[in-house]
């Protein structure tokens, strides 16, 4: 604050000084510091560097990629960086999602459904079930059977493969159980930055910890990850997920979101 609040950004180029974009283009920009160090959000013109954007896929259009946005952007990094490691559907051992219920977790459900995952969604909003089953996920795990670590270095192997968007306490209860040399791709901190295990997972089972970033990810990396959202997230999935409402509700959609009540992602119609 006073900055515009806002990280993502998706339409048109209007003027350009950069060899890199024309007028006309459909681009996107997600991360860097837009919204920090730059206006973004409900702002509907923008100057921002040329190296920053990336081509809009074919096949999406700028509203399916706001609802997208750093959520569905983040999600297939972790499920890109999982696969990297060795994930491969058919594995038979499920693949936990944490913190299902928002919009990281909510787009890495319907994306590992559909390429074929057994999904275990964890949440501790009970409402949620019917929404993630519908997501594709194959059983709802309670958010307060891995809340806490048992104190034990090792459980029994369960996880295939794991996207984690609450850290703190949930990813160092998670860490025990994985399988042999699976991983873990953590992208969030709602549950603390502080993480209590030992090295026994990494020792003796060889899991890897894949820290993810959204905010500074080379063009490669990016241009990747949102021609995998446009080709392995169907429309009908994100349009589940993604809820739009105009700007003259963006007060009361506040306190929902405060209170923890929102679902999946909100996107701010600022025509509406």
């Amino acid at each position: 604050y006073p900055m515009v609040p806002g990280i993502d950004f998706a339409g048109m180029v209007e003027e350009s000084r950069s060899p890199l974009w024309k007028p006309g283009d459909q681009v996107i920009l997600t991360g860097w510091e837009v919204g920090e160090k730059y206006w973004g959000g409900f702002a509907q013109k923008a100057r921002v560097r040329a190296e920053w954007l990336v081509p809009l896929p074919a096949g999406m259009s700028a509203e399916q990629a706001m609802g997208h946005g750093t959520a569905g952007f983040t999600a297939m990094l972790c499920i890109i960086a999982l696969e990297a490691r060795g994930l491969t559907a058919g594995e038979g051992h499920p693949v936990l999602v944490t913190g299902a219920g928002g919009g990281v977790g909510s787009v890495a459900v319907a994306a590992l459904s559909h390429l074929g995952y057994h999904v275990a969604a964890s949440t501790g909003r009970p409402e949620l079930h019917e929404y993630l089953t519908g997501l594709g996920a194959r059983e709802i795990v309670e958010r307060s059977a891995i809340a806490k670590p048992s104190g034990r270095p090792l459980e029994s192997e369960h996880w295939a493969g794991a996207v984690d968007t609450v850290g703190g306490d949930t990813l160092a209860a998670i860490l025990p159980a994985m399988r042999f040399n699976s991983s873990v791709a953590a992208c969030g901190v709602a549950g603390g930055p502080a993480l209590s295990t030992t090295v026994f997972p990494f020792i003796l089972r060889g899991v890897s910890l894949l820290g993810i970033n959204s905010v500074f990810v080379p063009q490669e990396q990016r241009r990747a990850a949102w021609e995998r959202l446009a080709r392995d997230l169907p429309t009908d999935a994100l349009g589940r997920i993604t809820q739009v409402i105009p700007l003259a509700d963006v007060p009361a959609m506040s306190e929902e979101i405060l209170k923890g009540r929102v679902r999946g992602r909100v996107v701010i119609d600022v025509q509406a």
